[in-house]
């Protein structure tokens, strides 16, 4: 599947986001204008009669696939990216209501249907979903020329109407007007939908933005206050049914036989069915479904997983980095440069396996017709799942119906691995006509992990005359992508988010190698939010702070050095620094770190304060955060991106660690998974750089510096590095 491995190189390779651009405008066969060839907007009366996402809208004209407006002016935007809590359901209606001149009170959205044809991630070429932090990004223009298009038509319809020059009309918080007359966009609407799209509607400039650059309220507040708004665990269909699966206590585990008398016996029970992953209990509600899974007698085949506890892996692993990897990166000469220094730094670092825990486990409604399958969930990856089930269902993906609803989290969970939805639909197989809600508890969400892999780091640097010579890096971690849909975005033999982050870093040194080596392992490994950049950031800010120990030189003023030609790097180190106080004198047991690291286009820099009692236990006080992201589409959703990345990467950083004894997972909910409490969390302060750059990632971004800035801290404050996550509650 191309499209996989533009998704794993846009994710994994931030030089390469114009050029992915241009690619994907090449491979559509259009360089400018609306693209309509790429799906961004239908013509006309073709627009008018498109298949609409919601019954209660069908009889609203829609002007392109991203836009409808009801005879009563309620204008609805089609957002074909899943909100998960990132805000995109505000992010993208702010877009088209900006260039639609629309009121902000009569804009409403709903999801995309599932329709790559029209509502594909840009910088993934024919395929629809949400992730690497893309959506506002690939959406920027797109948006923006759907509203243009549809203005200019609901002028058009005017001018026809009023018999007067277009260029006369003026359109201002959702009213059309010439002198004396008005109008509404429903009056028009009906007759401007019929109307010929423009090619290349004219964009704003943005002296004249009224919506984007403000802090706009969210369009989901409401429903998430009053409890309105649609999770999987919320539907409810006639004579549905609920399924548990008794999965092995280990991934890769198969069932070898069961004894399901017992379970069939139990009150409320349909069905109990076998599928690929385990055995499913089928039935009336959850309760039911869950005491039954307990009368399961099932014996597993366990021969195909893994038997190391983390220690031994961790032992590999440091063997492993002791040898020779796969050069990642090599200019100057690092290993000569190290030979003959006499100022040489060394360090062994270690990070764990990470869960993703969202707030709500994973789950999902699924029902099998004779010529159709239905889903209701959280969809990261539409085109993906739609493939997938139609393969278990015996259907073409265009058979698959989905029905995106809002998700509590995800953080690349979501994002193919769709194995709980394949789960779903495999036991909808076997109770066809029914609708089935396949529920998982928090332990079978914790068990069934894809986890962020563990990895080890052995970094030889050295330091002359207060100067960064050479820094030579090995890093050793089990591979994210082998074994899923996006191992074809591997360039070379290994699998490059190993090294993400230190490979493509942005430091000025002049003689630098990094190394890679995929560390095999029977556990398996999925993305974390921000991918290899939520680990190794880690790894390389606290090293350079090591070396800038090593050099006698303040920790900010080595990093301005190291990037004195990256500004914008150094527009974001600057005010964060500014905003810390960072250098006035702190009391004894106070410390300052600071972290500045770029991810999916987005420079984030961040000072951490933090106070350390006389016994090592300490407390994060303070985090000031500054953030170029390009244009600050809306400041609010910024900052809260910010904060709740720094609230997920302190979490993992002081607590967070998935453990196995001899290959078993120790960790079952969150009583032994260590997810960081509210008491813990420190005073954010969130600075956005102004900019005019197109608009880049901020769901992931906020996330990667904090570890090394709060290491940096505690390293000021006592004179130990960090050199081993979590952290704990002591240093």
């Amino acid at each position: 599947m191309n499209f996989l491995k533009q998704l794993a190189s846009r994710n994994h390779n931030e030089d390469t986001l114009a050029l992915s651009r241009r690619h994907f405008l090449q491979a559509a066969g259009v360089g400018g204008g609306l693209l309509v060839g790429a799906g961004f907007v239908a013509e006309g009366a073709a627009a008018a009669t498109a298949s609409k996402s919601s019954s209660a809208t069908n009889n609203a004209p829609q002007f392109n696939a991203f836009l409808k407006i009801t005879p009563d002016s309620k204008v609805i935007i089609v957002v074909k990216h899943l909100d998960m809590g990132q805000g995109v359901s505000t992010g993208l209606t702010s877009l088209v209501a900006e260039e639609l001149d629309a009121n902000w009170e009569q804009i409403s959205w709903e999801s995309a249907p599932a329709d790559a044809s029209r509502y594909n991630n840009l910088f993934w070429g024919n395929a629809q979903g949400t992730g690497g932090s893309s959506s506002i990004a690939n959406s920027w223009m797109q948006m923006r020329q759907a509203g243009a298009a549809a203005r200019a038509m609901l002028v058009s319809a005017a001018a026809a109407e009023w018999k007067v020059p277009a260029e006369e009309i003026r359109v201002s918080k959702g009213i059309i007007s010439h002198g004396d007359r008005t109008s509404s966009f429903g009056v028009l609407a009906a007759k401007a939908a019929t109307l010929p799209a423009p090619q290349q509607p004219a964009v704003k400039d943005p002296k004249q933005f009224q919506f984007i650059g403000k802090p706009l309220p969210r369009k989901d507040s409401a429903e998430k206050t009053n409890g309105t708004a649609k999770y999987t665990q919320d539907i409810q269909l006639p004579g549905m049914l609920t399924a548990l699966v008794a999965y092995p206590p280990q991934v890769f585990g198969k069932v070898k036989k069961f004894d399901a008398a017992k379970a069939k016996a139990s009150p409320g029970v349909v069905a109990v069915v076998e599928i690929p992953r385990g055995i499913a209990v089928v039935a009336d509600n959850f309760w039911s479904a869950q005491k039954a899974r307990k009368l399961l007698q099932i014996d597993w085949d366990l021969s195909a997983c893994e038997t190391r506890s983390s220690d031994e892996l961790f032992k590999a692993c440091h063997d492993t980095a002791r040898k020779t990897g796969h050069i990642m990166k090599n200019s100057g000469d690092a290993p000569a440069t190290l030979a003959k220094s006499t100022n040489v730094v060394e360090a062994e670092i270690e990070l764990p396996y990470l869960a993703h825990t969202p707030i709500e486990p994973l789950n999902c409604v699924a029902k099998l017709e004779k010529d159709n399958c239905e889903l209701w969930y959280a969809c990261q990856m539409p085109t993906v799942d739609q493939q997938e089930v139609a393969g278990v269902v015996g259907l073409k993906p265009a058979q698959v119906k989905i029905n995106t609803l809002y998700a509590g989290g995800s953080f690349g969970r979501r994002a193919c691995a769709n194995d709980y939805v394949v789960d779903a639909a495999n036991i909808a197989k076997q109770v066809p006509g029914r609708a089935v809600k396949m529920v998982w508890t928090r332990e079978d969400e914790i068990l069934n992990a894809r986890y962020r892999p563990m990895s080890v780091h052995h970094i030889r640097g050295a330091v002359a005359d207060g100067k960064l010579i050479a820094w030579q890096h090995h890093a050793v971690a089990q591979p994210i992508l082998r074994g899923t849909p996006f191992e074809g975005g591997i360039q070379g033999p290994v699998d490059g988010t190993i090294a993400e982050g230190i490979s493509d870093m942005h430091y000025a040194i002049p003689n630098l190698q990094v190394q890679a080596t995929e560390f095999p392992v029977k556990v398996s490994g999925l993305w974390w939010r921000s991918v290899g950049n939520s680990g190794n950031a880690f790894v390389v800010e606290t090293f350079i702070d090591q070396l800038a120990k090593a050099a006698k030189k303040d920790p900010v003023a080595l990093r301005r050095e190291l990037l004195a030609k990256e500004p914008r790097a150094l527009g974001a180190l600057n005010l964060a620094v500014e905003k810390s106080d960072w250098g006035k004198p702190l009391p004894k047991g106070v410390g300052r770190g600071v972290a500045v690291h770029k991810s999916f286009g987005t420079w984030v820099a961040q000072v951490a304060e933090v106070s350390v009692k006389d016994d090592g236990s300490f407390h994060v006080d303070r985090v000031t955060c500054a953030v170029d992201c390009g244009v600050a589409v809306n400041p609010d959703v910024v900052r809260a991106q910010m904060e709740g990345g720094i609230g997920m990467g302190l979490s993992a950083a002081l607590g967070e660690a998935i453990t196995l004894n001899k290959g078993v997972v120790e960790q079952t909910n969150y009583h032994t998974y260590n997810v960081m409490r509210i008491n813990s969390m420190p005073k954010v302060d969130v600075h956005i750089v102004p900019s005019a750059e197109v608009p880049s990632g901020v769901g992931e971004p906020g996330l990667p510096p904090i570890a090394g800035a709060v290491a940096n801290a505690l390293f000021a404050a006592t004179g130990k590095p960090i050199k081993r996550l979590p952290i704990g509650a002591k240093v």
